[in-house]
């Protein structure tokens, strides 16, 4: 029965921590980003967010985030979520399902802790800037 489920290589879609500037705290926060550089209609995408790991010796988790988007045109994205700079010290998962087509594809994306940094910054695709890139 295992051998008749296939699941499909996700390819050309991408999770990116980027800088912006936000106007509540008066400085550059980090955002999340759910990338779509192929040339298909990501359908009923949903991304489910958490951040664990450990700070100061001592367990930590964050409340499980998700969302949901209808659609994400090909070479384009959609923002997903501010990353607290708290939370950047610690492993911030992504786990990202959509349809293309009528094939379900499912990839989890995990942001090591304290990897969110301009030290590791990147050229990231369809948003034309600099951040930090999984793919």
């Amino acid at each position: 029965m295992q051998k008749d489920i296939s699941i499909p290589k996700v390819e050309k879609v991408y999770v990116a921590a980027v800088q912006e500037w936000n106007d509540d705290f008066m400085e550059n926060s980090w955002y999340a980003h759910l990338i779509n550089d192929s040339d298909a209609k990501l359908e009923m995408a949903i991304v489910v967010s958490r951040a664990y790991g450990q700070i100061n010796g001592e367990d930590r988790k964050t409340g499980t985030f998700r969302h949901a988007f209808k659609e994400v045109e090909p070479n384009s994205s959609v923002k997903i979520e501010l990353l607290e700079n708290n939370v950047l010290q610690l492993n911030n998962e992504f786990m990202v399902t959509f349809f293309i087509g009528d094939k379900l594809y499912d990839k989890t994306y995990v942001f090591r802790s304290n990897t969110i940094n301009d030290k590791a910054l990147a050229d990231v695709p369809v948003l034309n800037k600099r951040g930090v890139l999984l793919k």
